[in-house]
């Protein structure tokens, strides 16, 4: 299991594979510590599920704090659940509105930007070449998951910055486990051409419903790019299972808030980045 860490007051979950990797900042954050009341309780990180606007700003304001990351460095994508990867180069200054940013990965080798994924339920895949210090956050819901994002976007660390598959370390953070989710046959039948798929999806008595596992599915996935099995690390919480620790959009009938999993490669002077139209990127 990954680890209990404490950053004034905010408690967060650490990998330790990443240990060796002094150039990282990271974090699977849980739902508590912040200010949000009732279903969002209570460190809710997305605007857009109901909550009040003032408790997420309180909330993402904590977040900054803990971690001694000023708030304009936070990247957050317009999730979308495909396979879409948004790249940022050290020499990119501006970026488009939040609502332009429609990807489910984000790849980079630029320090100084809080790169981060929003969760309740599906899988924060984070991925580091400790050789080329090129990092990559993924959104791995079942669709994604089905669109291989993880085989994509280790072909892109690959391709343009000439990462290795033996240096690439991977932890898979706190999402769904087998135990909760069960599926349809639409559902199945997508992951229909994968590998191992055996190893992570599982027919149940009842016609047309299946288990399936998420977090081993993207395992796999990474494994079959040829990252060795020991440079991969997963979380080992289930996100419905530990909903006092976790939001669980399954386990609350839909009704909850989000939490965030952030990384980022540390800068030795501060890092300033603008938006285009005076946007605040990191707001949704």
């Amino acid at each position: 299991m990954f680890p209990l860490a404490q950053n004034n007051s905010l408690p967060s979950l650490q990998a330790s594979v990443f240990a060796e990797c002094d150039f990282l900042t990271h974090a699977f954050c849980t739902r508590q510590g912040g200010t949000s009341l009732e279903d969002y309780a209570s460190l809710n990180m997305s605007f857009r599920e109901g909550d009040e606007e003032f408790l997420v700003l309180q909330n993402w304001s904590k977040l900054a704090d803990a971690f001694a990351i000023p708030l304009e460095q936070f990247l957050v994508l317009n999730q979308v659940h495909g396979d879409g990867i948004f790249v940022i180069k050290p020499q990119d200054l501006n970026f488009p509105s939040h609502n332009e940013l429609n990807y489910d990965a984000i790849v980079t080798n630029r320090p100084g930007l809080a790169i981060c994924i929003k969760t309740a339920d599906c899988v924060p895949v984070f991925l580091v070449d400790k050789v080329k210090r090129v990092i990559a956050v993924v959104h791995a819901g079942w669709r994604g998951t089905a669109l291989a994002i993880c085989v994509k976007v280790i072909r892109l660390m690959q391709d343009q910055y000439g990462s290795l598959p033996q240096n690439i370390i991977a932890a898979i953070g706190p999402s769904i486990g087998r135990c909760c989710y069960e599926v349809d046959s639409i559902t199945a039948d997508a992951f229909g051409t994968q590998k191992d798929k055996e190893s992570f999806l599982f027919p149940q008595t009842a016609k047309n419903k299946w288990l399936l596992d998420l977090p081993e599915a993207n395992r796999r996935q990474i494994l079959n790019c040829g990252v060795p099995e020991t440079n991969i690390e997963l979380s080992g919480y289930c996100t419905m299972c530990n909903q006092d620790i976790f939001f669980s959009h399954r386990g609350s009938g839909g009704i909850t808030g989000r939490q965030i999993n952030f990384m980022m490669i540390k800068e030795t002077k501060p890092c300033t980045v603008t938006t285009l139209n005076n946007k605040v990127y990191w707001r949704e």
